[in-house]
């Protein structure tokens, strides 16, 4: 995405600056760096202090090595890195190694996270020194200019921007020491993205519906809290294995324009795609299905005691990488992902699962809930294993012995081992053994009592003692000195390991996606460096599942086939659809999937800008409008000639003269702009928009509307895009459609004509049933208060005298 438009300083403030000025300046360039980390997203921001701008990054994902932010450093090489004092492990991690690091060090700075506060960000910024701010702008409006400038709904980037302006405050950067009331000057804002990922907002995400979480229905799931609704990420994520889903996310909130990335995920999904290669595919699928958080086994394996469940998982981890590596070494090596794995998927993994399957005694395990070794593995530990399996019948025969020893009282006894104690005589407690001095007996030495049974020590218990020793403790000590030589044996392969789980991951999204190809009818399309896009018979791939029957449609968008489309038609006719459609397809296009259509080309956009989802932000204090205004204010100034831009209804939230001329403004404004234009699709109601010819001419220009048919006085959609102008809205129409009494519908419809031909519009005023009825009654009464035998009565004369001005009073009443 490219630099947004510079925010100029005023004349008056601005002091022209030398050559010899500038050079020092850039030589004493520093560069702010500040982070905020949470629950897995990201918000950062970096301040320029050569330029005096201030740049920001909208949250986003990263994992959790944090590759994002170590590419955003390796990038930008700040001077200074910003962070708070409370952060996540994994920030934290981050930084101890960026401290290790001998080639690069920055300044690691940590404020308390108060500093970092959310509310406390905006109070900073709304104190920096902005130029450009209009020199009459009241505080209260200060809050609706700069969201214009930055979004201040995306809160971790500005709580980052809260600590980045703590620590230029403090250090006087670009701060006049003559003007201590000065804040930091930011002379303009401009958002910031990695090379080659594509700029895509918030809303832009929403109003696509790309992701859409709902409550979940189940209360026994009430910790997880959401579910994924259905949204274009539902609809592709098939992957089988949880750090896939989490990889395709991370696609999803960084797509590319990289064309070797694209490529390369577009080949794979090309293979799995044939219908040859399904067999291929399912087996995949099934041994990804068992592939582990290899991440989180082998913290786990780091531990003094793992427990069983861990071994099990960590080798059906392994024997699974196995499968997947042979299954992908019989497929064609020149597929790049395929080559990578069969690589290194290395013999360390063989080795691995050898190891543990040789050494593991997992039945024997589980059933004593502890690591436990397979035999033939350690000759002691076998010896010991069979000593213990012998133990009962060899006890049982010293019991006996014991027996004829002890005193006649006594009918039974037992010889019993216990762990960490070792052998003991055990007898039953008599009925005169009260107390601890009537359970003395000659010759054994006394224990303890358990369940009036008495333990003792014998010489013969004494003598097992010497003889074999603690076996127990001695086989779990044999046993751990095992374990802790496996242990070492797979964190010393932990890299492979690691490789295996990106890889896997890697391998787990393209499948979901070839998967949801195949399921769905999607075309592989042409990814080109070009300005066109051309779909050709496409579907909106969410709606496309939620109707029986889909009518595709074609656009295509070039300098010389019309790069700004403005589509008008009945309400419901389906524009926003289309305009939905055209930008789901493009992203798809911009993860490396397959879209829906017959045939696809698209030249790779740099951002995709959005004017279609009307919101309230109850947390920014802005009106509906005022939100619409920003959407449109990102769009004119982000966009460039590799954009989308796709412009839904704009100008409905105000009057209709004030809405109709800041859409005029802005569709002449990107017309202007010639091959700099972005892919322009705009949907309006405003018919005189081209009625009135307030649109320039030009050749970048398409007028587009949908069809429509009327049968006697239905309304029919057809739901076909087609070059042409609607005529009319077909308000009337929509209203009967909806529900609006036909009373009404007529009413308008008559309103609306007299307004049209520029006649008066005559008021209605409906008297109410009480009303018509006792004007009914005086009426009936003065008709039959006529004295028809009256010799002196004129029937004609009294209807016209008496009767018919009440029925004209009554007329006025109803219409005025």
């Amino acid at each position: 995405m490219s630099e947004a438009t510079n925010l100029q300083e005023p004349e008056s403030t601005v002091r022209a600056l030398s050559i010899n000025e500038v050079e020092e300046d850039e030589g004493n360039r520093e560069i702010f760096l500040s982070v905020f980390v949470q629950q897995g997203q990201i918000g950062l921001s970096y301040y320029d202090s050569c330029d005096y701008t201030l740049h920001y990054m909208p949250d986003t994902m990263d994992n959790s090595d944090l590759h994002l932010l170590d590419r955003v450093i390796q990038v930008l090489s700040p001077n200074v890195l910003i962070t708070s004092a409370k952060q996540e492990q994994s920030l934290l991690e981050f930084i101890e190694k960026l401290e290790l690091n001998p080639e690069y060090k920055p300044e690691i700075v940590m404020f308390p996270n108060a500093n970092f506060g959310l509310e406390i960000s905006k109070q900073r910024l709304l104190s920096a020194h902005i130029p450009s701010l209009p020199p009459t702008i009241t505080e209260s409006e200060k809050i609706p200019y700069l969201s214009s400038c930055i979004p201040l709904d995306s809160v971790l980037m500005m709580r980052s921007v809260g600590g980045l302006l703590k620590c230029l405050e403090r250090r006087t950067v670009g701060l006049d020491m003559e003007d201590s009331s000065m804040g930091v000057p930011i002379l303009q804002f401009l958002a910031y993205t990695l090379k080659d990922v594509v700029y895509i907002d918030k809303d832009t995400y929403s109003a696509l519906q790309i992701f859409k979480s709902e409550l979940h229905p189940s209360i026994f799931k009430l910790q997880l809290g959401e579910k994924e609704g259905l949204s274009l990420y539902g609809v592709l994520n098939r992957c089988r294995s949880k750090f896939g889903s989490l990889l395709l996310r991370q696609w999803f909130h960084r797509p590319t324009r990289d064309l070797n990335i694209l490529k390369k995920r577009q080949e794979v999904l090309r293979f799995f795609t044939s219908p040859r290669n399904f067999a291929d595919l399912n087996t995949l699928q099934s041994s990804l299905r068992n592939i582990k958080n290899i991440s989180t086994l082998l913290h786990k394996m780091s531990l003094a005691n793992p427990k069983v469940v861990v071994w099990q998982s960590l080798y059906k981890t392994v024997y699974n990488a196995l499968c997947i590596r042979d299954t992908i070494r019989a497929m064609p090596q020149s597929i790049q992902l395929f080559s990578e794995i069969s690589q290194n998927f290395t013999d360390d993994l063989f080795y691995i699962a050898t190891y543990i399957s040789k050494v593991v005694d997992f039945e024997g395990s589980v059933a004593e809930n502890r690591f436990t070794v397979r035999p033939n593995v350690d000759p002691v530990i076998d010896e010991k294993k069979r000593r213990m399996m012998g133990l009962p019948d060899f006890l049982t025969d010293v019991a006996r012995a014991e027996l004829e020893k002890l005193d006649p009282r006594f009918s039974t006894c037992s010889i019993i081992y216990i762990p960490l104690i070792g052998f003991l005589l055990s007898v039953p407690r008599l009925p005169t053994m009260l107390d601890k001095q009537s359970f003395e007996i000659e010759g054994l030495d006394f224990m303890f009592l358990s369940k009036d049974q008495l333990h003792y020590r014998s010489a013969r218990t004494k003598e097992l003692d010497s003889m074999l020793g603690d076996l127990h403790c001695d086989t779990l000590d044999l046993e751990m000195v095992v374990m802790r030589k496996l242990q070492a044996s797979v964190l010393q392969r932990s890299h492979c390991l690691y490789k295996v789980m990106s890889l896997c991951a890697e391998l787990d999204c393209l499948i979901a996606l070839a998967q949801a190809s195949l399921d769905h009818g999607y075309c592989s399309p042409t990814l080109t460096s070009n300005h066109r896009l051309a779909l050709i018979e496409s579907r909106h791939p969410l709606l496309e599942l939620c109707t029986p029957v889909f009518v595709s449609n074609t656009y295509i968008s070039s300098e010389t086939e019309g790069k700004v489309k403005v589509i008008t038609g009945p309400n419901s006719s389906g524009k926003s659809i289309y305009l939905k459609q055209v930008g789901l397809i493009v992203f798809m296009a911009l993860i490396g999937s397959d879209v829906p259509a017959k045939e696809a080309e698209i030249g790779l956009v740099d951002g995709i800008f959005s004017r279609i989802h009307s919101r309230e932000s109850v947390s920014v204090g802005l009106s509906t409008f005022m939100l619409d205004l920003n959407q449109m204010t990102g769009s004119l100034n982000h966009s460039t000639g590799d954009s989308l831009v796709l412009v839904d209804e704009f100008g409905k939230g105000t009057n209709t003269v004030d809405g109709l001329a800041l859409l005029t403004a802005s569709l002449n404004n990107w017309m202007r702009r010639g091959p700099q234009c972005p892919h322009l699709l705009m949907s309006t109601c405003f018919h005189s928009l081209i009625q009135l010819g307030l649109i320039s001419n030009s050749p970048l220009l398409d007028l587009l509307t949908l069809e429509t048919a009327i049968e006697g006085e239905e309304l029919v959609f057809l739901y076909q895009v087609k070059n042409d102008i609607c005529q009319s809205s077909c308000a009337a129409n929509i209203a009967t459609l909806a529900g609006i009494s036909d009373d009404l519908v007529k009413r308008g419809v008559e309103v609306s004509e007299l307004y049209r031909t520029g006649r008066a519009i005559r008021k209605m005023n409906s008297p109410s049933s009480d009303e018509q009825y006792s004007r009914c009654v005086e009426v009936v009464e003065k008709f039959l208060s006529i004295g028809l035998d009256d010799p002196e009565l004129d029937p004609d004369s009294y209807l016209k005298d008496e009767v018919l001005p009440t029925l004209e009073e009554n007329q006025k009443h109803s219409v005025e």
